[in-house]
């Protein structure tokens, strides 16, 4: 019992198939504080970088607005060509601002998990629409790990602008002794880095977020060892099953050879323990082939197809043991056993041309030669 119950312990790292699944249906990490943290950071340095720009195309935006001829405003078709300007003018000093963002919008969330589009992710879910989950949800140990990363997040954010409102205090005061324009550009100059600041500081909840959702992530695709055997019967199939395909795949190489035996020139036999079918052109091939090959049953079943369609039937059993041993179905005869097969092969050729009257009667090759090294007693 206790066997059985330990089985069912999710204790395992998930397998690569169930990952691959699991990715297919959207499940990935993901953190959301990495995703704020780079859109952040990113969008303060856009402002320190294009900010000047960002401003004078604003400022010549507002001049543009407030220095229109008198006509204009009681002309609607140069008021709506005006105002088309001013959009335009507006996108072209935001454009630089918002492709950073844009940019930093795709790299967070890809940062971790990489890339993914899911349409199972997208799919809408009942039970997402379930108030007893919805509660579940809100009042679970999630909810209470993201209420306490909000708290931490307020706490990392407001101890880090206390530290730098003590660091900036004399600058910011000696903002006052400065003239009008210089004080505002220096005033923009401190807000712009302490903004990044800020922001920076972000990226130590999502040093804390990203190895959590990974461990979330890990655990929450685990698996048993009942889990990973199921896994591998429906991935390799049943014993039972796979024992019926290979005997299927055995029925139809075995059927493939009985119908290669009629065009073979001789079969070679033990004589009862052992088949081999031959077959050798000269005109087409450089050495002769193994057509089929089989014992006991299937040496019976060749010798017997071999019969029926008039093929030389040959007992010469050391070749036979030889050949069923070292060569596959069609393959090559190998080089040891060339001079043997060429006597058994010369024997058929010279009965055949007896037959038509050319020649005399050949002698049965009662002696063929193996090789001590390629032969099977």
């Amino acid at each position: 019992m206790a066997e059985g119950d330990s089985s069912q312990e999710k204790t395992e790292e998930a397998t690569p198939r169930k990952l691959d699944k699991a990715r297919e249906e959207g499940q990935i990490p993901r953190s959301r504080d990495l995703t704020t943290s780079a859109i952040l950071l990113a969008g303060t340095i856009g402002l320190a970088i294009f900010g000047q720009f960002i401003s004078t195309r604003l400022a010549d935006i507002l001049r543009f607005n407030f220095s229109f001829e008198r006509e204009v405003i009681y002309d609607s078709n140069l008021m709506i060509t005006h105002l088309a300007a001013s959009f335009y003018d507006g996108l072209i000093a935001l454009a630089p601002l918002f492709g950073i963002l844009l940019v930093a919008s795709i790299v967070g969330p890809i940062a971790l998990g990489g890339w993914l589009m899911s349409a199972k992710a997208m799919a809408p879910k009942m039970s997402r629409m379930d108030p007893g989950a919805g509660l579940k949800r809100m009042f679970g140990f999630k909810a209470l790990v993201e209420l306490g990363k909000a708290l931490g997040k307020v706490l990392v954010v407001l101890a880090l602008a206390i530290i730098l409102l003590m660091s900036l205090q004399h600058e910011m005061l000696a903002l006052a002794y400065l003239e009008v324009v210089p004080g505002i550009v220096r005033s923009m100059e401190i807000s712009a880095w302490a903004a990044i600041a800020l922001s920076a500081s972000t990226l130590i909840i999502a040093a804390i977020d990203v190895p959590f959702q990974i461990f979330e992530h890990s655990k929450k695709l685990k698996m048993s060892m009942q889990d990973i055997k199921d896994e591998h019967k429906d991935t390799e199939g049943k014993p039972e099953v796979k024992g019926r395909i290979r005997q299927l795949q055995r029925e139809m190489a075995n059927n493939r050879q009985m119908s290669a035996v009629p065009e073979a020139d001789v079969v070679i036999t033990n004589p009862t323990h052992y088949s081999v079918a031959i077959k050798y052109d000269p005109d087409s091939m450089n050495t002769p082939i193994l057509l089929a090959k089989g014992g006991d049953h299937m040496a019976l079943k060749i010798r017997e197809i071999a019969k029926a369609h008039d093929v030389q039937i040959i007992e010469s059993p050391m070749l036979a043991r030889a050949i069923f041993h070292t060569t596959e179905v069609e393959d090559e005869i190998p080089g040891g056993l060339y001079v043997a097969v060429a006597q058994v092969l010369a024997y058929v050729f010279q009965l055949r041309n007896y037959y038509k009257g050319k020649g005399d009667k050949p002698a049965y090759p009662s002696n063929v030669t193996v090789p001590k090294e390629m032969r099977y007693d």
